[in-house]
């Protein structure tokens, strides 16, 4: 090894017994100086504690904490399940209701009016299937109302078909026993429908209160959570956005026609053949229709139902022809609806519907295709062209 110029060679030896070899200026004592060994080799000093490292209770104390916050925002957010499901599903039929309004503003006509006038055509529809079914339901109550003593004639005759039913089955006396010792049961019983019909009251107050406020504000709420987004990427987000919103929007209105013509098909069916209360039937399948995977699976059973009071035979054909329809609407028309609509795989959106009536029950199953679009666009955007390119 060359020594330059000015400089000469030290050599050093710690207590490891490492040599370690330096340049030093020629003014530079000549002594040779054992290193003393870094402050983690020396031996800690007798009669001392030694003080443990902090940072291992830190970090538990951090990890317990973080758990018990995860675990109250869990437990929060449990208590909230229903109020959460109610504002999806306002926000799902507002996302789906916005290419009505939309179009409307699009016709110098103002957003408020635009949504007032969506509203007033939902409540057209809503008072106009009332009329259907109020008329109908009031006299079969009324049939039923004279049919009661006749019955009960019936069930103290021990001739008649009711009266052998009621000596094998003992009918009045469970019916008294009910009403008297029994009475608290059947009070309990009363209460919990009373509960029921309140809470559902409320919850569709709730749900039309919220969707009107997220027709209204839509685009406020949406430039509010675009600022969230960085500046460099908030134009691609907000096109990938508009572009979810759409096809939510038309799935929405596919669902609405694929319904319609269900509701119009049982209709001619019930007119048809003679089956009772044909228009109360085709609103019903309609809106049973709006229930993807098994709505029109119970419309179809609760109509071959009805079709009993007719005959036998009516009944089977009736089942025969919802058969019919569900493969024709599930294989030609839904399919060809849904890839214009949002333009997913018929496969995924099984699935989506599936996943989401588990999660979710009705309102998951409703939601589960606009979340699959949105899901595969995130992915086309986002995760295939990173990998694509690694």
């Amino acid at each position: 090894m060359r020594t330059p110029p000015r400089l000469r060679a030290l050599t050093t030896v710690a207590a490891d017994g490492v040599r370690r070899h330096f340049f030093v200026p020629d003014e530079a004592p000549p002594e040779v100086r054992a290193e003393r060994p870094p402050a983690a080799a020396r031996p800690p000093r007798s009669g001392r504690a030694v003080r443990p490292d902090g940072s291992w209770f830190s970090a538990g104390l951090r990890l317990a904490l973080g758990a018990l916050l995860g675990w109250f925002l869990v437990r929060q957010l449990l208590r909230l399940e229903q109020l959460l499901a109610l504002v999806v599903l306002a926000a799902f039929i507002a996302v789906g209701l916005e290419p009505l309004v939309g179009g409307l503003v699009r016709l110098r006509l103002r957003r408020g009016w635009a949504v007032a006038a969506v509203l007033a055509v939902f409540c057209a529809v809503t008072a106009g299937f009332l009329v259907l079914v109020i008329p109908p339901v009031g006299r079969q109550a009324a049939v039923l109302a004279d049919a009661v003593p006749g019955w009960l004639r019936q069930l103290h005759d021990h001739q008649s078909a009711l009266g052998r039913v009621e000596d094998h089955y003992h009918l009045v006396d469970r019916a008294r026993h009910a009403v008297g010792g029994g009475g608290t049961d059947l009070v309990g019983g009363v209460v919990g429908a009373g509960r029921l019909v309140l809470d559902t009251v409320a919850s569709l107050v709730v749900v039309v209160t919220l969707t009107l406020y997220f027709m209204t504000g839509l685009p406020g709420i949406k430039e509010f959570c675009y600022r969230f987004v960085p500046g460099s990427r908030r134009g691609r987000a907000r096109e990938i956005t508009e572009e979810v919103l759409a096809r939510t929007g038309r799935y929405m209105l596919g669902n609405l026609l694929t319904s319609a013509v269900a509701g119009l098909a049982t209709f001619a069916w019930c007119a048809v053949v003679s089956v009772p209360y044909a228009a109360v039937l085709g609103m019903f399948v309609a809106l049973m229709d709006l229930v993807p995977m098994v709505g029109s699976t119970v419309a179809g059973v609760v109509v071959s139902l009805v079709a009993l009071a007719v005959s036998w035979p009516v009944a089977l054909a009736t089942a025969a022809f919802y058969i019919g329809f569900r493969m024709l609407e599930d294989y030609l028309i839904m399919p060809r609806t849904m890839k214009y609509t949002v333009d997913v795989n018929p496969l995924v959106t099984v699935l989506a519907v599936l996943v989401g009536g588990v999660l979710m029950g009705i309102i998951g199953a409703l939601v589960a295709v606009p979340a699959a679009v949105a899901l595969e666009m995130a992915l086309k955007e986002c995760v295939f062209p990173r990998l694509e390119n690694s």
